[in-house]
């Protein structure tokens, strides 16, 4: 005959199950536990807040002031320089909005024909039809449509500002294919500052593939439009290809074109000591 295993007595309700619920707060709540969580450490723009809560851009967000449907702390706020704490209570059109803001960061392989904007006037697929997150996102730096490789998207503007500005000198390397052999005297004149029409660029570090001449790695610091390209277009030198290898020491090994991932919190934790975000 076969034992039955003798039945447990039920378990006592622990002291959070029994406690009472707290009357609601009009102040903001905690976060659910996750590194990318971040709160405001001083006060800021209501505009910027409620961008930050994903609602809608900063720009958006001042309409939604002015028509008096945003309120804090249950009050109606018309006022677009008004700042607002980490506890005070924001709605948007009765709606609270979370003063938390979950922060992303993602490495795209760009793709060629591809438009590293939001939308394209002419109907061109952009970035954000490949990364397609509830996120509102923004790039850093941007690629032209005939540029492949990383690209990075986050949400996080303080970093991606610095990581923009030249003041930090960030390295970003590409790697060209140019129509004909890239002469020594032009490699080292490159590698010294040329003078472009918006002023001299800074130092950099060029790499020339001895079995090939035509294959140029690049390693700049500034971010300028179409930097590379006008660079070899000063010494007539036509850019077959052109794909960013590194930013700021973020790669694509691993990822096809068109793929993408979201950074480790280790590469996070790099960028923001590349900028003195982090020591």
């Amino acid at each position: 005959m076969r034992h039955q295993k003798p039945t447990r007595p039920a378990a006592k309700k622990t002291a959070r199950t029994a406690a009472p619920k707290q009357p609601t707060s009009p102040r903001q709540s905690a976060p659910p536990h996750d590194q990318n969580f971040v709160a405001p450490q001083k006060p800021v723009r209501l505009n910027r807040a409620i961008a930050d809560a994903g609602v809608a851009s900063r720009r958006k967000a001042d309409e939604f002031i002015r028509q008096g449907v945003v309120k804090v702390n249950g009050q109606v706020v018309t006022e677009l320089g008004t700042k607002v704490e980490i506890d005070d209570m924001v709605t948007v059109h009765g709606e609270p909005i979370t003063r938390y803001k979950h922060l992303t960061y993602i490495v795209l392989n760009k793709p060629k024909d591809v438009i590293a904007t939001s939308s394209d006037e002419k109907g061109r697929a952009t970035v954000f039809d490949i990364v397609r997150l509830k996120t509102r996102l923004f790039t850093v730096g941007r690629l032209d449509r005939n540029t492949t490789g990383v690209l990075l998207l986050t949400n996080d503007g303080d970093l991606a500002n610095m990581l923009m500005h030249p003041r930090y000198g960030i390295v970003r390397v590409y790697k060209a294919v140019l129509d004909k052999p890239l002469r020594q005297d032009h490699a080292r004149q490159i590698a010294n500052g040329i003078d472009l029409d918006d002023g001299p660029t800074q130092p950099c570090q060029v790499t020339i593939d001895p079995s090939d001449r035509t294959n140029v790695m690049l390693s700049i610091r500034e971010g300028r439009n179409r930097e590379v390209r006008r660079i070899f277009e000063h010494f007539e030198y036509d850019v077959k290809r052109l794909d960013r290898k590194e930013y700021a020491g973020i790669t694509t090994r691993g990822l096809a074109r068109g793929e993408y991932r979201h950074l480790t919190r280790d590469e996070v934790f790099e960028l923001q000591r590349q900028v003195k975000l982090a020591e």
